[in-house]
């Protein structure tokens, strides 16, 4: 009989609810549990990239802490505690074990012990015999190809505490998603710091496209995506090989972070405005491809003109999605130690930059009127229990958002099913469906 109960929280990117996945799996045990002052363990699996992710970890740890119960367990691990583990053991004495980001499958034997700090000196990379308790969904997963990053932007900290480049090898990835498609999962979302690099440190010279093959063979998949790209190491073919893929979705999802000649040079990106721009117009001439992208405003050293070059660029080229995001200056970076710009000139490039945003996710939206997609129902709506919502194949999970689907056609209801729906309308920046059929699953 259960008795034991477990709270964890997984914060930051989905590369980390991976490994919070990996966790619950070493403690299955447990039975979890939404409220965490009813747990005898809680594990806080924080984020540590930019200053707002430190902030929420921190203060998610400071409110359990308050709320807690006698005598339960509070566990912190992941980049944040990684990041800074000798401050935070000084200053978190509420904090009964601490654990980096290379013990995810030793956290069963580390509660065992209640106490102590442990940080091995590997990042724990995921394997197909890691265990792991898929937490969202029934159908979908996501799938760590690799850790660590080979990149050396100016304002990114990430290899500093996660290291280079790991990757898993083809075969590790294809049992892994065997096994998770023996269990009902059939959509998986591919992750990584920078996938388009995948492979490289095992001396593959185009792993991501070997991958995709093999990916291709294995039955029971209805749907794939790759996530992260990165400009310098995305080449044509990877483009061709994703829009050529009948599973694979024509999804992109490169973050640019800038347009300007000299600010991606000031940023270390390694490919100028140039190239990159032919590499999202070879994305853009795909039939119903969906480009993601993130831009960071207010980076040292980005000019009123570089600002306006990249507004210009936002507004030509109308990605279907792009996040925005204040600089954050980050130590162990080459952008700590530049001339900062004022907060008051990143907030205002913030919010013209998210004035463009709403603009082009409105047009985006408006090109999906009147046609017929395939789409994953996913649940009741947030609008009302008559209203569904579902997510197009073509959208990532938990991502790009979702549509309403206002009108079943009297079809049978099945949750986590694919159905042909018709895009019917726009209302704000929600559209609505009918369901026409639901595809086979056969």
């Amino acid at each position: 009989m259960l008795n034991k109960k477990l709270h964890l929280v997984s914060l930051g990117c989905t590369k980390n609810l991976v490994d919070s996945e990996v966790m619950l799996g070493r403690l299955k045990e447990y039975e979890i549990i939404d409220n965490p002052n009813e747990a005898d363990v809680i594990i806080v699996n924080t984020c540590g990239f930019i200053d707002p992710a430190k902030e929420e970890s921190i203060s998610t740890i400071l409110n359990i802490h308050q709320e807690r119960k006698k005598d339960s367990i509070l566990v912190m691990s992941g980049c944040l505690s990684e990041r800074y583990k000798e401050e935070l053991q000084k200053s978190l004495p509420e904090i009964d074990i601490f654990t980096g980001v290379g013990d995810y499958e030793q956290i069963d034997k580390l509660i065992a012990q209640k106490k102590g700090a442990v940080f091995s000196p590997e990042v724990y990379l995921i394997n197909e015999n890691s265990p792991r308790v898929i937490t969202g969904s029934n159908t979908h997963a996501y799938i760590k190809i690799a850790e660590g990053c080979n990149q050396n932007c100016s304002f990114c900290a990430i290899p500093s505490f996660k290291g280079r480049l790991h990757s898993r090898t083809i075969d590790s990835i294809v049992k892994e998603v065997k096994s998770l498609v023996d269990r009902g999962f059939y959509e998986f979302s591919f992750i990584s710091q920078d996938s388009s690099s995948f492979g490289r440190d095992l001396g593959l010279k185009d792993g991501l496209i070997d991958m995709i093959k093999e990916i291709e063979q294995i039955d029971g998949i209805k749907v794939a995506r790759i996530l992260y790209l990165y400009p310098s190491t995305t080449s044509f073919e990877l483009i061709d090989a994703i829009a050529e893929s009948k599973l694979f979705q024509t999804y992109y999802d490169m973050p640019i972070q800038q347009i300007d000649d000299s600010m991606l040079k000031i940023m270390k990106r390694g490919f100028g405005e140039k190239k990159t721009i032919e590499l999202l117009e070879r994305m853009k001439s795909k039939p119903n491809a969906f480009i993601r992208t993130s831009i960071i405003a207010g980076h040292p050293q980005e000019t009123q003109k570089a600002f306006n070059r990249v507004c210009e660029f936002l507004k030509e080229f109308k990605f279907d999605r792009f996040n925005v995001f204040y600089y954050s200056n980050e130590e162990n970076t080459t952008a700590f130690d530049m001339k900062p710009i004022d907060n008051e000139i990143i907030e205002d490039r913030v919010n013209i930059l998210e004035e463009i945003e709403k603009e082009t996710t409105q047009e985006s939206l408006k090109k999906m009127l009147n046609q017929t997609i395939d789409i994953i129902l996913e649940g009741e709506s947030d609008e009302h229990e008559y209203i569904l919502s579902a997510r197009p194949t073509l959208w990532a999970k938990d991502i790009d958002g979702d549509i309403l689907i206002n009108d079943t056609s009297d079809l049978d209801i099945e949750f986590g099913a694919l159905y042909k729906a018709k895009v019917t309308e726009l209302v704000g920046d929600r559209l609505l469906a009918t369901l026409i059929s639901k595809i086979n699953n056969d």
